[in-house]
């Protein structure tokens, strides 16, 4: 389909295709631990589903209501019996419940995959009428909610696991009015997640937006039939598992659209890692030099610019 937003590579996907196949070597999750919130519907469940398909040896499904991770545990475990599924009712905003539902899972086993895809839409009111403490409270859980997961799984994960940040355009897009608390949670978890990568060099971040995808979360905000087209479920699950294997290393820190055709990505790996393209940041600084870049002095605090 022609591309509705502009598109960095001349194929505009809505749907999967073959090189995102979980049947590829190349993106095989043999003996892989994947962990998954918001892991009992739509993108979270296809995204289990998917790796799966891809051999992944442990699936950890992580919500709040308990049926539906029940009957994704179920689907998955009758049609790949080799696979071990454990759920957990979780609330991200919880914890302590976070912290048990890693760690039982975990085990004495180190975890390799998070795809962190749990998030609430929040009051869809413009920002002058919006209700302060609603507002508030769906950034808190948004954030919070990710600072929970993010440290317990840094707890467990191999050195250079794979975190995929299930975000959204309303990252960096300013997507109108009624999503300004939105808008800001997913920038702050885009950002909470880019500075992890300064304790953990060797981790794996990339930032998605998964595509416009009917999930109960867009239908409370009002659905996606109004605009004219959709996602299948199927294009952000799989370009999961692609960003989990080695052919993806080269995007590792950037902001992703699922809808981008990955070979024509892969074509130019060489310039897109050695550039800015895909960053979120001040366009144009630091003024003409991209060599530069800050260089942290000690843990917690100081820094130089380097050249």
């Amino acid at each position: 389909m022609a591309a509705p937003f502009p598109s960095p590579t001349a194929k505009w996907h809505s749907n999967t295709y073959p090189s995102l196949s979980p049947t590829r070597p190349e993106l095989s999750a043999k003996g892989k631990n994947v962990i998954i919130t918001g892991g009992g519907t739509g993108i979270g469940a296809e995204t289990a589903r998917y790796f799966a398909e891809a051999g992944a040896s442990r699936i950890a499904l992580l919500g709040r209501r308990e049926q539906p991770l029940l009957a994704t545990k179920a689907s998955i475990e009758q049609k790949f019996p080799n696979v071990k599924v454990f759920t957990a009712p979780t609330d991200v905003t919880n914890r302590s419940a976070v912290d048990a539902a890693f760690a039982k899972f975990a085990g004495s086993e180190k975890l390799h995959v998070l795809v962190s895809n749990a998030a609430v839409a929040g009051p869809v009111e413009p920002l002058n009428d919006v209700d302060p403490d609603k507002f508030l409270e769906s950034v808190q859980q948004n954030l919070g909610g990710a600072l929970f997961v993010g440290q317990a799984f840094l707890r467990y994960a191999t050195k250079d696991a794979v975190v995929i940040n299930v975000s959204s355009s309303a990252a960096h897009l300013n997507i109108g009015p009624a999503f300004s608390a939105y808008s800001v949670s997913k920038l702050a978890v885009f950002r909470l997640w880019d500075t992890a990568t300064g304790a953990n060099p060797d981790l794996n971040v990339f930032h998605i937006q998964p595509g416009v995808v009917d999930t109960d979360m867009n239908r409370a905000a009002g659905g996606v039939k109004a605009l004219g087209f959709e996602d299948h479920v199927s294009l952000p699950a799989s370009f999961s598992v692609w960003l989990a294997s080695p052919e993806a290393r080269f995007l590792k820190g950037r902001f992703l659209w699922a809808n981008w055709d990955v070979d024509e990505l892969k074509a130019r790996a060489e310039e897109i890692q050695g550039g800015t393209e895909f960053k979120v940041d001040l366009v144009g600084w630091p003024f003409g030099n991209p060599t530069w870049k800050f260089q942290v002095v000690t843990k917690t605090a100081g820094f130089k610019f380097i050249d």
